[in-house]
């Protein structure tokens, strides 16, 4: 089965080819804007997000001593086994 796709050759007409490019133009403006509008609202969300976190930590400074207190050292503790797969290296 064979498919077949419009070409895309330009207009030959004038007016065809200054429409085609305004719209062009068109779209082009509209995506940078709708690509703007979400930037922005993901910038405007990430920062109340940011400030919501920082004040509901600031609001209970006993408890974050508390924690900073009996916080050990980032030690990760547990059994281990070392498994070794293909040859062997030998130096």
């Amino acid at each position: 089965m064979r498919v077949f796709l419009n070409s895309m050759r330009r207009p030959r007409h004038p007016l065809a080819r200054l429409l085609s490019l305004l719209l062009g133009m068109a779209v082009l403006g509209v995506l940078l804007v709708f690509g703007l509008v979400v930037a922005g609202v993901l910038l405007v969300g990430g920062v109340v997000l940011l400030a919501v976190r920082q004040w509901k930590q600031g609001s209970h400074p006993a408890r974050r001593s508390a924690a900073n207190a009996a916080h050990q050292p980032d030690v990760l503790e547990g059994e281990f086994v070392v498994i070794r797969q293909g040859r062997p290296v030998t130096h």
